[in-house]
């Protein structure tokens, strides 16, 4: 059987989405091409005659942007079994089926997709029931089979400190999250479950990596803390092996501050920096997205990695129903106050709440006065805020970003910082280079990929 797992956008990464799968696939006796859209040459002609062709959907932007490749393949190739599957496929199922997807997967999605290729073997072409939030196995993970991908040389790469630039590779040691974030696409479908990847599996995956030229790695867990124990032996396995080599993980404000003994850990064994979605640092706004943490907590989790000497690059929901141009000065103004500039890209400071099917958001009644009716094509609740000047700033520094993207991050935030000033009517305040600094910027190491959400 011919097999085509398409990547449409992944954050800038080399694609775990279909690495994974192919590996299980292969096992199978199944030809399994592997593209990436966003660096290699769309195959029309493996299109046309492939058995199966199957979109990988982790998140909103690569829905989108597969509705055309799957619309293409349509046209091509009316024999082709057309798949979706990830956090995004199964949230957006009745548009995809609409789209003439056939079977559509969720989480834990390579067990499903090897039964697809056996029952397409037997000759039924009929949909397979698409997995429901229920229905979450626990899988026995094969080693990412990457044959066929770019080099992870094309891909987003680890500006440091120095000036240098590492080739990053991407893995995940654990799938899911405890946690239900009402805002978050992984709870509709893992609804406080996750699933962890041995760590032999996890090790043979980087060790893979680096032989492929990696000098970075960025471990794709929602929250690696989520299994402490496991994510230290990870780390501690990694460092033995490749004592060189550095890495970031992301983790909950909530766990830096329950694990903060850990933290020098992670240092000492090569971690470079944590990502943590603070989404907002006002109170009202962290409790409506049921977050776990305090604009408080975010604070002292930043004075902990300064003190493991960690950099910390937090991230924004900046705009939602709750955000005022009040917060949205004060969210600017911890951020340069706490050394933070550097380590924030600017795409974080423009950033829009989506609203999805099934989202826990929708429980909320001043979430339920501000959307429209679901717009199937945007797949999202369009929602509008109750202050016309919130929704206004907020389209003025998206257009701000999308014109600069090769400004450097001190570049825009200043850039931001003025035309935030200008909207709220004040006088442009000199703070974004005279606050004490908790986090030293010139530290700061971050990925050049400068457009992920």
């Amino acid at each position: 059987m011919n097999v085509l797992l398409i990547s449409t956008y992944e954050m800038g990464r080399q694609s775990f989405g279909l690495a994974s799968p192919a590996a299980w696939l292969r096992e199978t006796g199944a030809v399994v091409t592997c593209v990436d859209v966003t660096r290699q040459k769309f195959p029309e002609a493996f299109a046309a005659t492939a058995d199966l062709v199957a979109w990988y959907l982790p998140m909103h932007t690569a829905t989108r942007l597969a509705v055309p490749f799957i619309q293409k393949v349509k046209a091509l190739n009316s024999q082709a079994h057309l798949c979706c599957y990830g956090l995004y496929a199964t949230l957006n199922t009745d548009y995809l089926t609409g789209l003439g997807v056939k079977t559509v997967l969720g989480g834990e999605f390579e067990s499903d997709l090897v039964s697809l290729v056996v029952h397409l073997n037997d000759g039924k072409d009929s949909s397979l029931p698409h997995t429901s939030s229920t229905q979450l196995p626990r899988l026995d993970f094969r080693v990412p089979d990457r044959e066929g991908l770019p080099a992870l040389s094309r891909y987003a790469s680890l500006r440091t400190s120095d000036g240098l630039r590492r080739v990053v590779g991407y893995t995940e040691a654990s799938r899911g999250c405890k946690h239900l974030c009402r805002h978050c696409p992984i709870v509709p479908v893992y609804q406080g479950r996750f699933r962890i990847v041995s760590p032999q599996v996890v090790l043979a995956d980087i060790r893979n990596q680096v032989e492929a030229g990696a000098r970075h790695i960025t471990f794709g867990d929602p929250d690696f803390f989520n299994g402490i124990r496991h994510a230290m032996s990870v780390v501690e396995g990694l460092n033995r092996e490749h004592p060189d080599i550095s890495y970031d993980v992301t983790i909950k404000i909530e766990h830096l501050l329950t694990y903060a003994d850990c933290l020098h850990k992670l240092r000492e064994t090569g971690c470079l920096f944590v990502t943590s979605a603070v989404e907002s640092l006002d109170d009202k706004a962290l409790l409506a997205l049921d977050k776990g943490h305090t604009r408080a907590d975010f604070e002292k989790a930043v004075h902990l990695c300064a003190d493991a000497e960690l950099a910390l690059a937090p991230t924004f929901i900046a705009f939602t129903p709750w955000t005022t141009l009040t917060s949205y000065r004060e969210l600017l103004e911890a951020i340069a106050r706490l050394g933070l500039i550097d380590a924030v890209a600017p795409i974080q400071l423009g950033i829009r709440l989506l609203i999805t099917k099934e989202s826990r958001l929708l429980t909320l009644p001043e979430v339920k006065s501000v959307i429209g009716p679901y717009d199937s094509e945007r797949l999202i609740y369009p929602w509008l805020h109750p202050d016309p000047r919130v929704d206004a700033l907020q389209e003025a520094v998206m257009q701000l970003i999308g014109n600069r993207l090769s400004a450097s991050r001190s570049e825009m935030f200043d850039a931001i910082w003025t035309i935030t000033h200008e909207r709220s009517n004040l006088p442009i305040a000199d703070i974004t280079h005279s606050a004490p600094m908790i986090q030293a910027r010139a530290v700061v190491p971050y990925l050049n990929e400068p457009w992920y959400c």
